[in-house]
């Protein structure tokens, strides 16, 4: 096995085809098949189930292709390191939270590329969970998640501090009057995102369990089922702001165990931790924003 032979797996296995993976590697399809029949014969495995369809990665396939992501990840870091003079230039792929994006990083970004334009930051999106395992996978350099974040593989360090509020339309009041409504829904991201977890958690000492919850891509979207009267959401208090104070929306303080989160920038330990990227979150430490309360109009207390 070598290095040719993990890029041909992770190109298969990433656009289920032979042939599609032969037009991204610049060969034809049957060099292609040839290189995982021998790799294949070599570890005495199916990496991959050919039908008329396509192919699939077996659990075989799926174990190799972590190693296929490093050994990438480490290749590009090595061309990097050469050519990294110290001076912040070039992309750095980073991912982050909905709400850290909506909330925090616009302003850093602006200013970030203002002072520093030879760098060209990219940004994914996503949940905590899915975040973590991208940089756990070398897909991403690092993300800014919910912490706190214990993983052997990762170095956490805290870069905002966040107060969640419960979200309602403006007919709800209380935290009383959301145990009373029949057929509570909660709007929420997909699974994977820690504010889901901690509102089924709040919800389920309010003795509402299980409601059904409806799930969405955008935090507008969200916002906007939430002042339909569609159902109920947990959000950082920044996030809901303009929404509040357009009278679109009802917030509810909370306990601190419940408001109180941290969001933490992780990152692989054996990472390669370029110029740009170490200036980058530099601008976050020294931009004052983890210790800078928002400020907030008057909101309904929760009963």
């Amino acid at each position: 096995m070598d290095v040719t032979d993990l890029k041909v797996v992770d190109a298969v296995a990433r656009h289920g085809s032979m042939n599609k993976a032969a037009s991204e590697l610049n060969t034809v399809q049957s060099n292609v098949s040839a290189r995982i029949r021998s790799l294949e014969d070599e570890l005495g495995v199916t990496l991959f189930q050919r039908s008329a369809r396509g192919v699939q990665v077996t659990p075989a396939g799926r174990r190799i292709l972590p190693f296929a992501a490093r050994l990438s990840r480490l290749l590009s870091d090595a061309s990097c390191a050469a050519r990294d003079d110290g001076h912040p230039k070039g992309v750095f792929e980073i991912g982050t939270l909905e709400t850290t994006l909506a909330l925090r990083l616009p302003r850093l970004i602006a200013k970030f590329a203002k002072a520093y334009p030879e760098v060209r930051p990219v940004i994914r999106t996503g949940t905590t969970c899915s975040l973590i395992q991208g940089v756990i996978d070398c897909k991403l350099e690092g993300a800014f998640v919910v912490g706190p974040v214990n993983h052997p593989e990762l170095l956490s360090e805290q870069a905002f501090r966040e107060e969640l509020v419960l979200v309602t339309s403006c007919t709800i009041d209380t935290l009383d009057a959301v145990a009373a409504v029949d057929n509570l829904k909660t709007v929420v991201f997909r699974i994977g995102c820690s504010y889901r977890q901690r509102l089924d958690s709040l919800l389920a000492n309010l003795g509402i369990l299980a409601p059904e919850p409806l799930e969405f891509g955008s935090i507008e979207a969200i916002i906007a089922c939430v002042s339909a009267g569609v159902g109920v959401t947990l959000l950082p208090r920044g996030v809901v702001a303009n929404a509040l104070h357009e009278g679109l929306v009802n917030v509810h303080e909370l306990a601190p165990d419940i408001a109180d989160v941290e969001t933490v920038f992780v990152r692989r330990l054996d990472g390669y931790f370029s110029s740009a990227l170490s200036t980058f979150l530099d601008s976050v430490r020294l931009d004052g924003v983890a210790q800078v309360a928002i400020p907030h109009p008057a909101v309904h207390q929760g009963a």
